[in-house]
């Protein structure tokens, strides 16, 4: 039977009951009421989901005050703080140091956290590390949310946990009430870094894609610079616990903003809060449920038993799409060879932004080692990043063109910054190390480019998440504390730089494979909800076709 011929059907049967109520039954061949209704074909379940979801269209909605210029402008905000924080607990102004005592027996006291709950450079290095275990678990929880709920009103949730738990380091009273606080930090930001580049890269301009997300990015070095900046100065005038509590303040409105504003939607997914992503949502229940032949009826009535079924199989179809979704990304060569690089890339980069104020103070002895570091990294972080995102779009924006500024850059780069160590006067370090800086600072857009781009609209969320998840706790979260330990064992910060700034010419070898892979742009391929309502059609054309139907 076709399709055309049970919607028919339907409306028969739909008249004959108009004209048939309820309070004077149709008898059977046998003259006697039938007890239960018999139970409906799968199929004609689907259609009349289909037809219930075509008419359950939603009004036009009312415009959101988050023009794409605002968005971006909010965003770079956010993301700015979220980096000022790292660059504030790397601040030897916040960061402080052990009590030292000289030759002659007069002691120097402790600064800072580590002068004040006395770290070693291990327990030190895990502080920086420590927004990883909150991060790690938090992403793909708000990646996979993101199909469920609003984007904007995770991103609120994430803040808010964000604002608390900053304001939680400035209360801490020993090295693990500050750790904790910092694993909650991580949980904070892991629905920001998961849901804002898909957004950005929703509402660009085409011709201007990677210099927006650049222009984003861009924010990373620049907040990082600006927190060695400003938690030197707040530590060295004030007290470092005030460093944290006033980035708290600072970050609350945008905490609120995400409650209260009216949000953009995201490419690739429903509105969340529609009727039509709830009846689409049915349909696609009702079709995995038709297809394995598991709609029927009995005799507690058809309507209970669906939707309970429904109930029942959400959760695990969250779990099951989640793995196929990991599947997707796993597979994809494109997205691993460029994660992988990225991994190796931010090993390094992640211990330059934790260790760089304090490798410069005791190699060329920097009087103000946060306001060189951090003025260095604001300028070349802002021109590199720009400049990256700026020449893709002047080359093309494809994923091949990609992977050769990565791999160009990054090498580039790796040979600036190598020579600036074996350099020893301090202006000659400062010039070799702005140039390197520049260089490898140019990979950011171009690098989240490839991950936004290689997978389908409906996997940007998992992508940034699990690209985000994976170069912390494989790059920067194991090479503080790794760094830390090398240095107590060699005891000289040059010999450490040197070995560190290597990796990233690792990186460049592995962004250079990536140049040789069939690398396809995925952003324009259908939505998840046009390929399930696409699937919907054979699943019918079979079941008309079946004899034991017609």
């Amino acid at each position: 039977m076709s399709t055309s011929s049970k919607i028919s059907n339907i409306i028969g049967e739909d008249e004959e009951q108009q004209q048939n109520p309820p309070n004077n039954p149709t008898p059977d061949s046998n003259n006697e009421p039938a007890p239960f209704p018999s139970p409906p074909d799968p199929s004609t379940v689907v259609v009349e989901a289909q037809m219930a979801t075509t008419q359950s269209k939603d009004s036009a909605p009312s415009p959101s005050w988050f023009t794409p210029k605002r968005l971006l402008v909010i965003f770079c905000v956010i993301n700015m703080l979220n980096y000022l924080d790292r660059g504030v607990i790397a601040s030897n102004g916040v960061n402080g140091s052990l009590e030292t005592c000289d030759d002659k027996g007069v002691c120097k006291a402790g600064s800072g956290i580590q002068g004040d709950f006395k770290l070693n450079n291990f327990k030190d290095g895990v502080l920086s590390s420590a927004f990883m275990v909150g991060l790690l678990v938090a992403s793909p929880i708000f990646a996979s949310l993101s199909k469920s709920y609003n984007p904007f009103r995770l991103i609120g949730v994430g803040l808010s946990v964000w604002t608390f738990a900053t304001a939680g380091c400035g209360s801490s009273i020993d090295f693990w009430s500050i750790a904790i606080c910092r694993m909650l930090v991580g949980v904070g930001e892991a629905s920001f870094i998961s849901l804002a580049a898909p957004f950005i890269d929703d509402n660009a301009p085409v011709a201007q894609k990677t210099a927006w997300l650049a222009m984003f990015y861009m924010c990373i070095p620049t907040g990082i610079a600006l927190g060695y900046v400003y938690g030197g100065f707040v530590g060295s005038h004030f007290n470092w616990r005030y460093a944290f509590l006033i980035e708290a303040l600072l970050m609350l409105p945008f905490a609120i903003l995400g409650f209260v504003m009216k949000p953009l939607q995201l490419k690739g997914f429903a509105p969340a809060e529609s009727k039509k992503a709830l009846a689409s949502e049915t349909v696609a229940s009702l079709t995995e449920e038709a297809s394995n032949g598991l709609v029927s009826a009995g005799n507690e009535g058809i309507g209970n038993q669906g939707s309970e079924k429904i109930s029942k199989s959400s959760g695990a179809n969250q779990f099951s799409r989640f793995g196929k979704d990991m599947k997707v990304l796993l597979v994809d060569k494109v997205y691993v060879v460029n994660v992988l690089g990225y991994i190796a890339y931010n090993f390094v980069i992640g211990a330059y932004s934790y260790w760089g104020p304090k490798a410069g103070y005791n190699i060329y002895h920097m009087s103000n080692a946060d306001m060189m570091f951090g003025g260095v990294t604001i300028v070349c972080g802002i021109l590199g990043t720009i400049s990256g995102g700026l020449i893709l779009d002047r080359m093309n924006a494809t994923i091949s063109n990609a992977f050769k500024l990565l791999s160009g850059a990054t090498f580039l780069g790796a040979i600036f910054c190598f020579t600036a160590f074996c350099i020893k006067s301090m202006y000659g370090f400062i010039a070799l190390f702005a140039v390197g800086e520049l260089l490898v600072f140019a990979t950011q857009a171009p690098v989240n480019f490839v991950c936004l781009h290689c997978v389908r609209p409906s996997l940007r969320p998992l992508s940034m998440a699990i690209s985000t998840v994976s170069i912390h706790i494989f790059g920067d979260v194991p090479s503080s504390p790794l760094v830390g330990v090398f240095q107590d064992h060699v005891n000289n910060w040059r010999t450490t730089a040197l070995v560190l700034t290597s990796i990233l010419f690792l990186a460049s070898g592995i962004w250079f494979v990536g140049i040789f892979l069939k690398g396809v742009d995925r952003f324009n391929e259908d939505c998840e909800n046009q390929v399930s309502n696409a699937n919907m059609k054979p699943l019918l054309e079979e079941n008309g076709n079946n004899p034991s139907e017609a």
